[in-house]
C-alpha cells in the first residue's frame, strides 16, 4: 500500500512564502515521478509542477519563476517551495506519484494540504 502525506500548508500574506513537503511510503520506487497539483474552490484540479526521478522538472506557466519543486530520492520525499505567493494561489495542494518510473500519469494521491494566501 502506498501512502503520501503532505505537510507545510497554512495561511500566509501575499508576497510571502511556504514550503510544502510530501513523504511517500509503501511499495513504491524512490525514482517515480512526483508532482504537485492544486484545486481551488469551484475549479478543476490543475498541475502545479512535476519532477522525474532524474530531476527533470515541469511547471505550470502560472507558477514559473515563483515555485520550485525538488526531491530527496533516498527519503522518497518531494518538496514545493512557493515564493511570492498571490491570492490566486489559494487552493488545496495535492501531492501525487506514478506507479512506476516509466509511467506518465499519477496513480497515487495524498489527502491534500490547504494553502491560503490573504491579500
Amino acid at each position: 500500500q502506498v501512502q503520501l502525506v503532505e505537510s507545510g500548508g497554512g495561511l500566509v500574506q501575499a508576497g510571502g512564502s511556504l514550503r510544502l513537503s510530501c513523504a511517500a511510503s509503501g511499495n513504491i520506487f524512490s525514482i517515480n515521478t512526483m508532482g504537485w497539483y492544486r484545486q481551488a474552490p469551484g475549479k478543476q484540479r490543475e498541475l502545479v509542477a512535476t519532477i522525474t526521478g532524474g530531476g527533470i522538472t515541469n511547471y505550470a506557466d502560472s507558477v514559473k519563476g515563483r515555485f520550485t519543486i525538488s526531491r530527496d530520492n533516498a527519503k522518497k520525499t518531494a518538496y514545493l517551495q512557493m515564493n511570492s505567493l498571490k491570492p490566486e494561489d489559494t487552493a488545496v495542494y495535492y501531492c501525487a506519484t506514478t506507479k512506476t518510473p516509466f509511467d506518465m500519469s499519477m496513480a497515487y494521491w495524498g489527502q491534500g494540504t490547504q494553502v491560503t494566501v490573504s491579500s
